[in-house]
């Protein structure tokens, strides 16, 4: 039995796969629509079984705001070929429709919800089959309520921002979807960084604070003996000094020495009260850069984001924010 023209483009419209493989699965069907459709689906789904260890780091992210409800997804491949097709990217766009539509609050939620004869997971396989790359959703987050600008960077689909304000303020609220994509703020403020972090950011502050004031020490007690800082600083250094006849080896060791007991005496007496002071001035910083109403406001340094605000209304504030990008940071 011949396949008709009209019966591949029918098929092809919708399952979105190409016309050699639609011409294919009506031949071994015999015509019949459906059976064709189901074999599409099998072919997607051993396509996904066989690549589900490839990883899948292009993709398209989108946002879409409608109705109190907003929200930001990510539909992943493993080419950047795919990610630009307007076939996927419109089952993205589709998939964020229906999440949006059904006020979706996790991704599992996305993944459930029915999208033609199957639901969107399926969907996704179906696609995976279609170009022969690994797709998954994997990026989902939303915001409730009104006053919500959203923005995707450079309309290129791979990094989307949400910010709500408190109050309707749209020129505000997209100049700071543009400050949140440029500056990636980890919270909100200071109350609003998770307690594990603020623990590792003080540890780490801790730390670095001890291996400064020790290393400046060592640096204080080479000089003081003679020794050229740069031949100091490694092993590697001393050794291209021994070899150039800069040092000899008995300095070398005067060297390795001086390090070791002076590393060792001011760790051992390093003033805790001076620590902390010095690392909560680290902390300080963190907060100024990682926290979105205390950063520098990008368009104008001179203000933090929220003196930007309060110059416009001193009630306006960002109550949320969200976002998602592809690459890693």
């Amino acid at each position: 039995m011949g396949v008709g023209l009209e019966d591949i483009k029918k098929l092809r419209t919708l399952t979105g796969a190409g016309l050699g493989d639609c011409k294919k699965a009506l031949a071994e069907t015999n015509g019949n629509i459906e059976e064709a459709i189901e074999i599409i689906r099998k072919k997607g789904q051993a396509v996904a079984a066989k690549r589900s260890d490839r990883e899948a780091a292009e993709g398209a992210v989108l946002v879409k705001s409608e109705n109190g409800f907003s929200a930001i997804l990510a539909l992943k491949c493993e080419t950047d070929f795919v990610a630009k097709n307007a076939d996927f990217v419109k089952l993205a766009q589709d998939i964020l429709d229906l999440a949006v539509a059904n006020k979706c609050k996790s991704l599992d939620d996305v993944k459930a919800l029915p999208m033609g004869a199957h639901s969107v997971a399926d969907a996704v396989t179906d696609r995976s089959g279609i170009t022969g790359e690994k797709m998954e959703l994997d990026g989902y987050c939303f915001i409730e309520g009104e006053n919500v600008s959203v923005y995707d960077h450079m309309g290129r689909h791979m990094l989307c921002t949400m910010v709500q304000t408190n109050k309707p303020a749209e020129e505000q609220a997209h100049n700071i979807a543009m400050q949140v994509a440029a500056m990636n703020p980890v919270a909100l403020d200071e109350a609003s960084v998770p307690q594990s972090v603020k623990d590792e950011e003080l540890k780490v502050a801790i730390e670095k604070t001890k291996e400064e004031q020790v290393a400046k020490a060592v640096e204080a007690a080479l000089k003081k003996a003679g020794f050229n800082l740069y031949i100091a600083e490694s092993e590697e250094h001393i050794e291209e000094g021994i070899m150039k006849g800069n040092i000899t080896a008995e300095q070398a060791d005067e060297i390795r020495e001086i390090k070791k007991t002076v590393a060792e005496q001011k760790a051992a007496n390093l003033p805790e009260q001076m620590i902390q002071n010095i690392a909560n001035g680290r902390m300080n910083k963190f907060y100024k850069e990682s926290c979105l109403l205390n950063q520098e406001y990008i368009q104008d340094s001179k203000l933090s984001v929220t003196q930007y605000l309060q110059a416009t209304d001193k009630e306006l504030t960002v109550v949320d924010f969200k976002r998602f990008t592809l690459r890693a940071e």
